[in-house]
């Protein structure tokens, strides 16, 4: 067998096995949202200047904006426990952020700064009057700089388990660019994307880091976080790349000192790190107030609603 008969045998294997990735890529995208875990039956479009933002809008009264951690995984699904009983005397706002859930995922870096404009835009052009705004975990700093770089439209802010303000802090290094250029590669980096967001290491995350009591992750809820993984096929891998590459972090310090918006605090009381976090928030800014939920972690929205509710009746 001569040189250019081993290159071409070579060739040959690798473009068979690059077609075998992308068509398993494929399948398990399409398989993946067949079940329909996520569909919102009241969903409403709103055309932003990067994409349609998908949302919804439930009862009447004084709005409160309801917004999902800032993870690939995540959407309005995350509130369901929790808008019903909430819009019986509230208008309840719940949005997909950008390249979440029913909203579009365009292939672009995905930054703090585009967030805290989605707000801003959203708050302004679709709700139109000063709201309440609940938000979870990552999505915490996005929601503290929209309400500094406009705080006539965000009245309470409620943060679900915030993240650190030392978290908040990290930025893109060489080495998470390099992980980057792997995760954007068409069929390597959507075959990686893939094993990340399988049922298996999606559930040892909720188990690990998000409820409290394992047995509480319901087959449903699985699923729901499984189908917003895949939603759109591959374009669901881009938001993943940019968190997990640092680029959607916002230093939140100056900000939290200078607001004076009423702020809570509603934590998990088996949150990872949450004393540390709290004692940050409170050094830099002592008014804001705090309520720890027993026996929760990072989502008592949907493993403690009623306590969740609960604590929302006491700081409205």
């Amino acid at each position: 067998m001569n040189k250019w008969h081993k290159i071409g045998v070579a060739v040959g294997f690798s473009s068979a096995a690059i077609l075998t990735i992308h068509i398993i890529n494929k399948i398990i995208f399409s398989t993946s949202v067949v079940n329909g875990a996520t569909v919102i039956t009241n969903k409403l479009n709103y055309k932003w200047k990067f994409g349609n933002i998908s949302y919804s809008k439930t009862g009447n009264g004084k709005p409160i904006l309801l917004i999902h951690d800032l993870k690939n995984t995540s959407s309005t699904y995350e509130w369901k426990e929790i808008i019903k009983k909430l819009s019986k005397n509230r208008t309840v706002y719940a949005i997909d952020l950008l390249g979440c859930g029913y909203s579009d995922k365009p292939n672009i870096t995905y930054t703090a700064y585009l967030y805290v404009q989605l707000l801003n835009d959203f708050i302004t052009n679709v709700i139109g009057k000063r709201t309440d705004v609940a938000v979870t975990g990552d999505s915490c700093p996005l929601a503290i700089m929209a309400c500094y770089n406009n705080n006539m439209i965000i009245d309470k802010l409620f943060l679900v388990n915030p993240e650190s303000i030392g978290k908040s802090t990290l930025i893109p290094n060489k080495k998470s660019n390099l992980f980057r250029i792997l995760l954007n590669s068409p069929v390597i980096g959507t075959m990686i994307y893939n094993v990340c967001m399988s049922k298996r290491n999606i559930r040892q995350y909720f188990n690990q880091e998000l409820f409290y009591n394992p047995n509480k992750v319901s087959k449903e809820i699985l699923n729901a976080y499984h189908e917003n993984a895949h939603l759109y096929g591959s374009s669901a891998k881009y938001l993943y790349t940019s968190t997990k590459c640092r680029y959607t972090t916002a230093s939140i310090g100056r900000a939290i000192s200078e607001i004076n918006n009423c702020i809570y605090i509603i934590a998990g009381e088996s949150e990872s790190n949450i004393d540390a976090t709290i004692e940050d928030y409170l050094s830099i800014n002592p008014a804001i107030e705090v309520a720890l939920i027993r026996k929760c972690k990072h989502l008592p929205q949907l493993e403690h609603p009623d306590m969740l509710l609960t604590q929302f009746s006491i700081f409205f």
